[in-house]
């Protein structure tokens, strides 16, 4: 092609391509579907003559658009490029950092739960180091003692034979915490009030045998006056930093109850330890119901440790409601339950004492008080009972249907011993055995998924609040011979295991015992099996449930009379009504209560604090020959 030519070639093609943008036409250049630009190019490499100049000046321009915008591209991509990988590093970065700071909160948890570990390990070392270190003569030998924070031992000295063999020695030991008091022991002519020449030190303790909680004493002989006061001093101090400990409580004693040997009680076995551990009385003895409470309620409560009963399970039950009802009147609330600000002790000198076998174990007026003077708390559950929006009393047990009617036949022979009354009423309820129609309503407990002894508990998938809405009760229609409420297992020594053996003292439930109407025979044998280990809430007419509120609405008021007809009639069948409005007797705590209207029971946790243990099986002396 000659100049010319080229001249008109290069001329149309740059008349074609000056209307696209340097974008569009770098787009152009980059693909293969432009080979006309790629022509031009080289004819102007070969020819190069002065009518193309301009067109080398667009192409000049041209290409650096096109150069631009590749470098543009390729920035772009760079740019990000780098800002994928910055979100990469800080992303990595948060990463380090969330590490590192989980890694220090481990490190921290870590050094603290060494820390915890050391201090503990400080306060064992602390505890155990030797304190005082001595020779006492225990029994006929000398011993080396040593005295820890919370322990005292004695190992004999046996001096090394000959032959360099011996036996090894058998060390003693007594835990501080069972030891409740320290005297110094003197020699005193007789009739001597005071001083006399030292002997040693006696230390009384506790010791376990069962259930059961034995005085004892430890007896460390040494004459040397300043050495055996160094050590009383500090046996004292250590002693007095037991602070459930009580020093000054209140004591009421009820002369009337069971066999009338309260006094008696109290004076030989329950005082001189009261004495001995050096704690301060103020007594009443009452003399009519509802003494205790009109005395609770204004005596000034905060200049005593403690409150202790002695007497039956109607004054237990009288002086728990007292304590509770005095909380109330405190904080100024009526309408709510309020802990009670003293532990009780219970001294056992009633017919059954339940309450206190439930805490103690055994009816043993020692244990009682030797858990006094030690300071065993354990707090337990307990319910209130209201009929019509007013409340009836405090208590832990109710029992309604045959429990209710076998007291109020006991009631009425108060003339016959305890046995024999408790035998007749029983006897006299079976022969008239009549079930109660009445509507049976409760909440289920917030810890239960099932009922206590196996059977599916129809509410677990329910709100079990005790403020709940309506349609969490649970609700049934029919006749029971008997309903039972418990917040505690009621261990005595007819029913080792309990009335209700699988509550307990202060898991926040009670127990609920609904016996269905049955026969005469079925229901002697469900009364049987509560002498034995288990077998009582086998039968099919027993239904049990762990609950925190029960209402019991009976459909038909049923009257109590002792003149009541001696035609037993259909006991499977048929209730005897009497009056619409006849009240109705409730065994609450052994003490008959009658209610004409329908009754609220509530399960309050903890509410009250009693001098005792958890146990899980009472101790039995007694057995029942009514059936």
């Amino acid at each position: 092609m000659r100049a010319p030519e080229c001249d008109r070639a290069c001329m149309l093609i740059t008349h074609q391509w000056i209307g696209r943008v340097p974008d569009e036409a770098a787009t152009c250049l980059h693909s293969d579907e432009t080979p006309e630009i790629h022509t031009v190019i080289s004819l102007l490499l070969v020819y190069r003559t002065e009518t193309n100049l301009y067109l080398w000046c667009f192409l000049s321009v041209f290409s650096f658009s096109f150069v631009s915008s590749s470098e543009r591209v390729n920035m772009s991509e760079l740019e990000v490029e780098a800002q994928g990988e910055s979100r990469d590093s800080s992303k990595k970065k948060k990463k380090k950092k969330k590490e590192k700071r989980r890694v220090s909160e481990e490190e921290e948890e870590e050094e603290e739960e060494r820390k915890q570990e050391e201090q503990v390990e400080k306060e064992k070392e602390k505890s155990e180091s030797v304190l005082m270190r001595g020779i006492f003569k225990v029994g006929k030998k000398s011993h080396d003692v040593l005295l820890t924070r919370t322990r005292l031992t004695w190992t004999a000295i046996i001096p090394e034979s000959p032959t360099g063999e011996g036996s090894v020695p058998q060390a003693g030991e007594v835990l501080l915490q069972d030891v409740f008091a320290v005297k110094v022991k003197r020699r005193r002519m007789a009739g001597q009030q005071s001083g006399g020449a030292v002997l040693g030190l006696a230390l009384f303790h506790s010791r376990r045998r069962g259930q059961r909680l034995e005085e004892d004493t430890l007896h460390l002989h040494n004459a040397s006056a300043e050495h055996t006061h160094s050590w009383y001093n500090t046996l004292k101090e250590l002693l007095t930093g037991f602070s459930t400990r009580p020093r000054y409580v209140k004591v009421f004693i009820n002369p009337s109850s069971h066999k009338k040997e309260a006094v008696h009680i109290y004076r030989d076995h329950v005082a001189p330890l009261f004495k001995m551990a050096d704690v301060r009385t103020d007594i009443t003895v009452t003399d009519r119901k509802g003494h205790a409470l009109s005395v609770m309620k204004e005596c000034k409560l905060d200049e005593y440790d403690g409150v202790v009963c002695v007497g039956g399970d109607g004054s237990v039950a009288e002086l728990c409601h007292a304590l509770v009802l005095r909380a109330q009147l405190d904080a100024d609330s009526p309408e709510n339950p309020v802990r009670a600000a003293l532990p009780l002790g219970i001294i056992p000198a009633g017919s059954t004492d339940v309450v206190s076998c439930s805490v103690h174990g055994v009816r043993d007026p020692v244990t009682a008080a030797l858990h006094v003077v030690l300071g065993h708390l354990q707090q337990v559950d307990m319910c209130s009972f209201s009929s019509s929006g007013q409340l009836v009393r405090f208590g832990f047990s109710a029992m309604f249907g045959f429990g209710g009617r076998s007291l109020a036949r006991a009631e009425k022979k108060r003339w016959m011993s305890s046995s024999r009354r408790r035998e007749y009423a029983v006897v006299k309820t079976l022969a008239r055995l009549r079930p109660e129609d009445c509507q049976l309503s409760f909440l289920p407990a917030k810890s239960s998924e099932s009922s206590l002894f196996g059977q599916q508990d129809q509410g677990e998938d329910k709100e079990l609040d005790t403020e709940s809405a309506e349609e969490s009760w649970m609700t049934n229609q029919g006749l029971y011979l008997s309903i039972s409420v418990m917040s505690i297992p009621c261990l005595s020594p007819h029913a080792p295991q309990g009335l209700a053996p699988n509550t307990s003292l202060d898991n926040g439930s009670a127990s609920l015992i609904a016996v269905g109407n049955a026969s005469r025979s079925e229901f002697i044998k469900h009364l049987k099996q509560y002498t034995s280990s288990s077998g009582q809430f086998s039968f099919p007419f027993v239904e049990t449930h762990s609950v925190s509120a029960v209402r019991i609405r009976p459909r038909s008021l049923i009257g109590w009379s002792e003149e009541e007809s001696e035609d037993e009639g259909d006991s499977k069948n048929t209730p005897i009504i009497q009056s619409e409005r006849a009240a109705l007797p409730w065994n609450i705590d052994g003490e008959l209560v009658e209610i004409a209207n329908e009754v609220l029971i509530r399960v309050h946790p903890r509410l009250i604090t009693l001098y005792g243990e958890e146990v899980n099986e009472a101790e039995s002396t007694v057995t029942c020959s009514c059936i």
